[in-house]
């Protein structure tokens, strides 16, 4: 079973698997004065195409600076492929990777050009810094656009009735039952897809880290639980709740992601807990996407912190062997300015902000980034535990499937969630464990 980062890297479109090609690469400068800087990047269609705005943005600004690209397939083969080149001394000049706890896996110290307090940062927003530092040292700039994990809502069910955007839990549950009494269903479930129950759970993160702010690191040296932690038990509570309540769609437990998507759209379901950038590709069938849905952080306890949990982007990286720093950092010095953020929005309509300094969304933006935007602007924001913390259990989506169903109390989920992250510290050698 992939774990949820890998199957919100695939969500996002990342990384998809796909045959390595590679299109030449140098790391010496051409006899014409020109640089050639070797960019190995992902292979999905939205990836490719952010990836070759980039260059072909840079090449134009830069004339003597050449890219070419290579892709690499997505998941493990790609990890694999990301550090064994990196270990033989054979990665290209750049190169696209995910960013957060992965990032410890490549050994960056050894591996990675450190740009700590480097003029390549200047433009990259402060709360993204986290997610691309081990050790203090900041290795990558934001490769694209982040994603929120939340609530999803239908817009025009909310005018309908008359209902404002939750800043608690008990605001949002009133909500519900609202919604109940107008015939429309509450909260949209679709546990068909497993890795969809966890949102409840994972998207809670920013409250947890607003009422306990050292959760991460204690959770990774092994001091906090999530069944003793009041706070870190909240997503477990809410998906008891919701389900208690009888606010779910029939047939839940075999309705699938495309399913739940769908209801949302139409109205026919006016919450779904999940990843806004998962709605862009409904607006060739659904353009009234971009109006009709948009998105809140799940409600906590006090709504003078409401927030909200995202994904963050993945990063560019630059590696120790490349033979071109000079023009390498300069490339990732537009890949983090407002102009490089612009070259992606004119080529990929984004789904969420970017996290640049400077950087606007277009006025034609899906509502969904919209919303994360004023997240943003009010630093209101925590990256998902999986980008601070190495440790994410492999059964949460089957834990999460029963407490959601009713067939688990939260707390016991909670509990079964622990011991099944104490098996996979110990795997990953952890102190503490």
């Amino acid at each position: 079973m992939k774990t949820f980062h890998r199957t919100i890297a695939t969500a996002v479109a990342v990384l998809a698997m796909a045959a390595l090609t590679s299109c030449g690469s140098s790391s010496e400068p051409a006899t014409n004065g020109t640089v050639t800087l070797s960019f190995m990047t992902g292979s999905d269609q939205a990836v490719v195409d952010t990836s070759k705005a980039l260059a072909n943005a840079f090449m134009k600004a830069n004339p003597t600076i050449k890219i070419e690209m290579e892709h690499q397939p997505g998941g493990s083969e790609g990890d694999n492929i990301v550090k064994t080149r990196l270990s033989t001394g054979e990665m290209t000049d750049v190169f696209w990777y995910n960013s957060g706890s992965l990032l410890q896996a490549l050994n960056p110290a050894q591996t990675l050009v450190d740009l700590t307090g480097d003029a390549v940062l200047t433009n990259v927003q402060q709360d993204y810094l986290p997610v691309v530092t081990q050790e203090s040292k900041v290795y990558g700039v934001p490769a694209t656009t982040l994603a929120g994990g939340g609530i999803l809502y239908n817009r025009k069910v909310y005018d309908k009735l008359g209902l404002e955007v939750p800043k608690t839990w008990d605001e949002f549950m009133a909500n519900n039952d609202k919604i109940k009494a107008a015939g429309i269903t509450p909260v949209i479930s679709t546990f068909k897809d497993t890795w969809t129950s966890q949102i409840f759970v994972l998207a809670d993160f920013y409250n947890v880290q607003a009422a306990v702010p050292a959760f991460a690191q204690d959770y990774t040296a092994g001091k906090v639980k999530y069944a003793t932690t009041p706070a870190a038990l909240g997503g477990f509570q809410h998906l008891a709740d919701v389900h208690a309540k009888g606010h779910l769609n029939k047939g839940f437990g075999s309705a699938t992601l495309d399913q739940g998507l769908k209801m949302l759209v139409e109205g026919k379901g006016a919450h779904y807990a999940m990843l806004s950038a998962l709605l862009p590709p409904l607006l060739a069938t659904y353009p009234q996407t971009a109006t009709d849905v948009g998105f809140f952080g799940v409600p906590g306890t006090d709504p003078a912190t409401h927030g909200a949990t995202v994904w963050e982007p993945p990063a560019i990286y630059i590696p120790k062997t490349t033979k071109n720093l000079e023009a390498a950092k300069k490339f990732l010095a537009f890949v983090a300015s407002p102009a490089g953020t612009e070259a992606v929005t004119a080529a990929v309509r984004p789904s969420g902000p970017y996290r640049i300094k400077g950087s606007k969304l277009p006025e034609d933006s899906i509502q969904v980034a919209k919303d994360l935007q004023a997240y943003i602007d009010n630093s209101a924001t925590s990256p998902a535990l999986e980008f601070l913390s190495p440790i994410k259990g492999p059964s949460l989506e089957q834990i999460t499937v029963a407490v959601g169903s009713g067939l688990t109390p939260p707390a016991e989920g909670a509990a079964q969630y622990d011991k099944d992250v104490e098996k996979q510290a110990k795997q990953l050698g952890l102190a503490g464990w």
